[in-house]
C-alpha cells in the first residue's frame, strides 16, 4: 500500500499514525501539493495530500483513507462501533481537520512553507491573527473536553479522535508556538502524552531534523 504525501502535513501525519497504531505497513512516497507525479495525480483528482493506492484501488482525503483502513483492518478498533462514541469520534476528526488544522495552517504555511519551500514571503499578518484570535478559543474548547490523567477523548482507549486532534499540534511545536500552559494545562499534558506514542514520535523526529536542515 502506497501513501503519497509529506508528514509535515497534519493530514498525512494523521494517516501515518493511524496506520502505525493498526500495524499497517505503508510505502510512503514523498510528494507536495500540485506535484506532477502521475501516480499521485491519478489517486488525488484535486492534487492534494494525502493520496493512497492499494493495488488498483486509489483514494484521496485523510479521513476517507482512514475509514478504508478501519474497514479492511478492524483490529484494533480505532473507530468505535457504539453510535454515540462513533459520532463523537467523527466530530473530533472533523474538528481537527476543519478548525484546528485550518488555524495551524495559517501559521505554518505563512511562516515555514511559503518562505522556505515556495521562495516567497508568507503573510505574517494572517499568521499573527490566527495565533492571536483563533488559537486561544480552540484551546479553550479543548481544555473543557480533554481528559485528566491517562484518559482519552472518546471511550476508554485510543481512537481516531485522539490521533486527529493531536496531529496539528506537531506543526505548532515546529513553529515554537508558545502555548499558555497555565491556561491550558490539561490540553498541553494530553497532547504531549499522545504525541509521545511511537506512532507519532518517529515522524516528529524526522520532521524536526528536516526543518533544521532547511532553516539554513
Amino acid at each position: 500500500m502506497i501513501l503519497y504525501g509529506s508528514s509535515l502535513s497534519p493530514f498525512v501525519r494523521k494517516v501515518l499514525a493511524f496506520a502505525a497504531e493498526k500495524g499497517i505497513e505503508l510505502d510512503v512516497q514523498p510528494v507536495g501539493p500540485g506535484d506532477p507525479n502521475p501516480d499521485f495525480r491519478a489517486a488525488s483528482p484535486f492534487v492534494k495530500m494525502p493520496a493512497f493506492a492499494d493495488g488498483d484501488f486509489r483514494l484521496a482525503d485523510s479521513s476517507a483513507i482512514i475509514h478504508y483502513f478501519e474497514a479492511k483492518h478492524p483490529e484494533p478498533a480505532l473507530i468505535p462501533a457504539d453510535p454515540q462514541l462513533r459520532g463523537r469520534t467523527i466530530w473530533f476528526d472533523e474538528f481537527a481537520d476543519t478548525i484546528l488544522a485550518s488555524c495551524g495552517a495559517k501559521m505554518f504555511f505563512n511562516r515555514v512553507v511559503a518562505p522556505r519551500f515556495l521562495n516567497r514571503p508568507g503573510d505574517e499578518a494572517a499568521a499573527e491573527a490566527a495565533e492571536r484570535d483563533e488559537l486561544p478559543r480552540i484551546l479553550d474548547y479543548l481544555e473543557t473536553v480533554v481528559p485528566d490523567g491517562d484518559g482519552y477523548l472518546v471511550g476508554d482507549g485510543l481512537t481516531l479522535a485522539d490521533i486527529a486532534v493531536a496531529s496539528p499540534f506537531v506543526n505548532l511545536g515546529h513553529l515554537g508556538c508558545d502555548l499558555d500552559r497555565a491556561r491550558h494545562v490539561r490540553t498541553c499534558a494530553y497532547v504531549e502524552r499522545i504525541l509521545a506514542r511511537p506512532s507519532f514520535a518517529r515522524w516528529i523526529d524526522r520532521e524536526a531534523a528536516f526543518l533544521a536542515r532547511t532553516a539554513a
